[in-house]
């Protein structure tokens, strides 16, 4: 995305600001109530203006989303793709380990994907201990709870990705 600012001088180019997709699968919206003991107290909207806070201090903006229904994650990585997102930050959710469709989706697009979770699956139910999700992520963050957020965005950032 492109702006342009106007001064005594005429309209002076705006430093271009990239876009990252941050998108959250079911359940997500109740962050903050459900199971703060695994997943913590911070809620969802709190993350996201984290994130728009320091997105824009590294020159990025933040497109922040969450649905419960799986086809919508679906559509929302081909949209980022179509949009020339620099990247997308995932927390799958339970869909990390049931979801084919979202594993097709990430291989699908160029667009890089980095997998995120509040919690370390590995440390839980054996079922949580596959990720299909991270089978096409180029990257996962996990464990560090609404921090594993901001992780992914400055490895993003950085290069690292």
């Amino acid at each position: 995305m492109t702006g342009f600012r106007a001064d005594h001088l005429g309209a002076i180019p705006a430093p271009m600001t990239e876009t990252i997709y941050v998108l959250n699968g079911p359940n997500l919206n109740l962050l903050g109530l459900r199971e703060p003991e695994i997943y913590g107290s911070t809620t969802l909207d709190e993350i996201a203006g984290m994130l728009e806070d320091r997105a824009r201090e590294l020159g990025f903006a933040i497109e922040m989303r969450q649905t419960n229904h799986e086809g919508m994650l679906v559509d929302w990585l081909h949209e980022a793709q179509a949009e020339g997102a620099r990247a997308v930050l995932l927390n799958a959710a339970a869909y990390t380990h049931t979801s084919i469709a979202l594993l097709d989706a990430i291989k699908a697009i160029s667009t890089p994907v980095v997998e995120v979770h509040l919690s370390d699956p590995k440390t839980r139910e054996e079922f949580r201990h596959t990720s299909f999700v991270g089978m096409g992520a180029v990257r996962t963050v996990e464990g560090h709870g609404a921090e594993s957020y901001r992780i992914a965005l400055e490895a993003v950032a950085s290069g690292e990705v």
